[in-house]
């Protein structure tokens, strides 16, 4: 058995092969702290039988780097890793194709369970019911709908991979005023940081929302101030 640990954090790695390795003795284990490094060795090796990804890693945006790993091998059996625990991006992680969500708090008796049953080509997520979660990305999406032009503008933005300074530019507005927006969309998602928002953003919710142009089409008409 070989897992791929992808987590931008060594300790966090050290911490979970260490866990895994009392379970499974016999285990292998390969940690890379990046997507680039996770895509590299799934590109070089057909022998990996897990990954365990974090959807936060340094040169990578949210649920992009699950998305770019299930399009490379679309076969490998896939647990997300959080520090963040919403439902939604529960919801959002098993319509990008993972096997299971895991919160970083997660005991060693969980993470060990989780493994498992993802091996087994089960399924782990702490949602039991699959209806209240749908319901639960239809609210979002009636929230996201509730955001004026110019905060529906940033989010998509915020999406894209773009930082307050970038955003600033590209709509001629101040710094301070993104971050005023920033503000309010985080208030009205009922999120508590950023990358919850960029998360909702990238999980097709906005889409369901707005309407927004696919990805690698060009934007037309002009940005509403």
């Amino acid at each position: 058995m070989l897992i791929l640990i992808v987590d931008d954090h060594p300790l966090v790695c050290a911490a979970l092969e260490a866990t895994l390795k009392a379970a499974y003795p016999g285990g292998r284990f390969i940690q890379v702290h990046s997507a680039a490094g996770a895509m590299e060795i799934v590109r070089q090796r057909d022998d990996i039988d897990l990954v365990m990804l974090d959807l936060k890693l340094p040169d990578v945006d949210g649920f992009n780097g699950l998305r770019d790993l299930r399009a490379t091998a679309p076969k490998l059996p896939v647990l997300v890793l959080s520090g963040l625990d919403d439902a939604r991006l529960e919801q959002l992680v098993r319509t990008y194709g993972a096997l299971g969500f895991l919160n970083k708090k997660a005991s060693a008796q969980e993470i060990v369970g989780a493994v498992r049953s993802v091996l087994a080509g089960e399924t782990h997520f702490a949602l039991s019911d699959l209806e209240s979660s749908d319901s639960d990305v239809m609210q979002t999406a009636r929230v996201i709908q509730t955001l004026t032009p110019q905060q529906s503008t940033v989010l998509r933005m915020l999406g894209e991979g773009l930082l307050n300074k970038q955003i600033a530019y590209e709509l001629s507005i101040s710094e301070s005023t993104v971050k005023a927006h920033v503000s309010a969309i985080l208030k009205k998602l009922d999120v508590s940081s950023r990358m919850q928002a960029v998360l909702m953003a990238q999980g097709g919710v906005f889409d369901q929302a707005i309407g927004l142009t696919p990805k690698g089409e060009e934007r037309t008409g002009t940005y509403s101030r």
